[in-house]
């Protein structure tokens, strides 16, 4: 997806399509973070994860630890 800097007053502005607002979970008033790795502009909702991604990780970590831990506990020998 390309998109041009829009003129707004003494600076630009990035225009955000709605489709992608929603796919984000993002409104117009959701803080954003702004960063970059020198090469490329990063722009990520800001704050602490949704409910659903923070139960989805917690269920993948639990998952995780049940393979794992046979693994753990002889390494930790």
């Amino acid at each position: 997806m390309l998109r041009n800097l829009k003129r707004h007053g003494n600076g630009y502005a990035l225009v955000v399509e709605k489709s992608v607002m929603e796919l984000l979970g993002m409104t117009p008033d959701t803080p954003l973070e702004v960063r970059t790795d020198g090469k490329s502009l990063i722009v990520t909702p800001a704050g602490s994860p949704s409910a659903e991604r923070m139960a989805l990780f917690l269920k993948a970590k639990e998952s995780a630890e049940r393979k794992l831990a046979p693994v753990l506990k002889s390494l930790a020998r």
